[in-house]
């Protein structure tokens, strides 16, 4: 068979295929770059299972307001995979950001007033840079390329919500509930003993 319909349909089942192989790929280097960084099994799992689904929701969200605002009843074919590379990508970012100063801090105040440490010296930074980064890609929207239009969309709503939801409740919430089991099974550093009770 021949023609735009079966030129079509072999292109999007490309585009699937190529999806479901490089998905599980980038995943499993960002779980590997975060198990080196965290010492941990059970924070790099959890931090990937949030960045995912905060990367499926961005990219569901930008097929719906493309739909609604602009008419486009479909997304372009290469639209889904290069929004999850740059949501899964800029994510791990902000997460090894947070995450990294999380667990220093967690040897000296315990995990949840690490993880507020963290938070306070590193949210102002996560959240000036992915407002920016959305404005840049938000401008993306305004051209006349559909591509380019859908994944500026796309991208600029993944990570506003990255920055002002996931890293600034979501991943506190998480880190906060689990407590020191979330760096199992290496747990955090110890803490520092103070002098006084040394001297004592």
């Amino acid at each position: 068979m021949g023609g735009a319909v079966a030129t079509e349909l072999d292109a999007r089942a490309g585009n699937t295929q190529d999806l479901f192989l490089i998905a599980p790929l980038v995943l499993a280097v960002s779980f590997l770059v975060l198990l080196f960084l965290l010492r941990s099994l059970v924070a790099p799992a959890l931090l990937l299972i949030v960045n995912l689904a905060s990367a499926v929701a961005a990219i569901g969200a930008g097929s719906l307001l493309s739909r609604v605002f602009f008419g486009q009843h479909a997304l372009d074919l290469q639209v889904p995979i290069l929004a999850f590379l740059f949501l899964v990508a800029l994510g791990i970012d902000y997460t090894i950001f947070l995450v990294h100063r999380a667990r220093a801090e967690a040897g000296r105040l315990g995990t949840r007033e690490g993880m507020i440490e963290a938070v306070a010296h590193t949210g102002g930074v996560i959240t000036s840079a992915g407002i920016v980064l959305a404005a840049v890609f938000a401008a993306l929207g305004v051209l006349p390329l559909i591509t380019l239009g859908q994944l500026g969309l796309i991208v600029g709503i993944g990570v506003i919500v990255d920055t002002l939801v996931v890293r600034t409740v979501i991943v506190p919430a998480i880190f906060s509930l689990a407590g020191d089991r979330i760096w199992w099974p290496t747990g955090r550093s110890r803490r520092a003993v103070p002098e006084s009770t040394r001297e004592n």
